[in-house]
């Protein structure tokens, strides 16, 4: 009987020569505040981003989210930079109506779509905001400028703001205040380099609907003047306070006048001795918060 014989066949593929590498996929962060609340929750999300090969003349390439076209290899090897002169939308993230611009290193702010309503543009290297930088930008109801440079505001950079509501210029390096808009419901100003003298006498009188007022560790000498009846919240904490009046926040002349709306005061962190001006908190419904002994 004859032996069963059996070919084995090798076949060996060789790729070709210009096949593209798999596409990666990346992960990119990003942060969405809730608009339901004062100031605004950080919710972190993740959300991928798949790069999309092009062909083109018979060669794979991939385009990235800052639309750097990359050849083989073999080529230029430049390491890779952060470059801030992308248009906004692509150097930033932008999400039906919300522009994040945090922690990309702008030095200005940047070109805004024109529907922008809340503007994150926090730990960058702003140093400075004209007024050219929200002139056609109306609709803006929230700017988080936190963790910036920012030492100069020009006038009117924010006067056609009609809309907004909420102002952090937190962690800055500002000597005054700007002109505020009028419906701000929240300014936010904690840790800048304000002395008393920066503030202007009527600049918080105007603003009826401000209930939440941040001017903690700068180097006040005094209470702001004319602080509206709307307001709620006033942080005054780690500032150079000295003395306050009767008039304060009281009115001398009514003492049947009650402030309803304050629920919070604090200057702890101060020289001043609290227990030297109970007359100075005869309409409040609470005692700041401070040292009086």
């Amino acid at each position: 009987m004859k032996a069963l014989q059996t070919t084995f066949f090798l076949f060996v593929f060789v790729p070709l020569v210009n096949s593209a590498p798999p596409i990666q996929q990346e992960s990119l962060q990003f942060y969405e505040y809730d608009t339901d609340v004062t100031m605004g929750s950080l919710i972190q999300q993740d959300y991928e981003m798949q790069s999309k090969d092009i062909r083109k003349d018979g060669t794979n390439v991939s385009l990235d989210t800052s639309l750097s076209l990359q050849g083989d290899d073999s080529e230029h090897n430049v390491p890779p930079t952060k470059d801030t002169n992308l248009p906004t939308c692509l150097l930033c993230v932008c999400l039906s109506g919300s522009v994040y611009c945090e922690e990309i290193d702008i030095e200005a702010v940047p070109p805004l779509p024109k529907e922008t309503a809340y503007l994150y543009a926090r730990f960058n290297k702003i140093k400075r905001i004209a007024v050219s930088d929200f002139a056609d930008i109306t609709t803006l109801r929230r700017i988080d400028f936190s963790g910036n440079r920012i030492e100069e505001i020009e006038d009117g950079a924010f006067s056609k703001l009609l809309l907004l509501e909420e102002l952090s210029l937190a962690e800055n390096r500002l000597l005054k205040l700007p002109v505020l808009p009028p419906k701000l419901t929240t300014f936010n100003a904690n840790q800048n380099r304000i002395k008393s003298r920066g503030i202007k006498a009527n600049a918080f009188k105007r603003l009826t609907n401000l209930a939440y007022l941040y001017l903690g560790h700068n180097a006040l000498e005094s209470v702001p003047l004319n602080l509206p009846e709307s307001l709620r919240i006033l942080h005054l904490q780690y500032n150079n306070i000295t003395t306050i009046t009767d008039d304060t926040f009281c009115k001398s002349n009514n003492t049947r006048y009650i402030r309803t709306s304050m629920d919070e005061i604090r200057m702890e962190g101060n020289p001043i001795l609290l227990a030297k001006h109970v007359n100075a908190f005869s309409c409040l419904r609470t005692l700041p918060v401070g040292t009086y002994y």
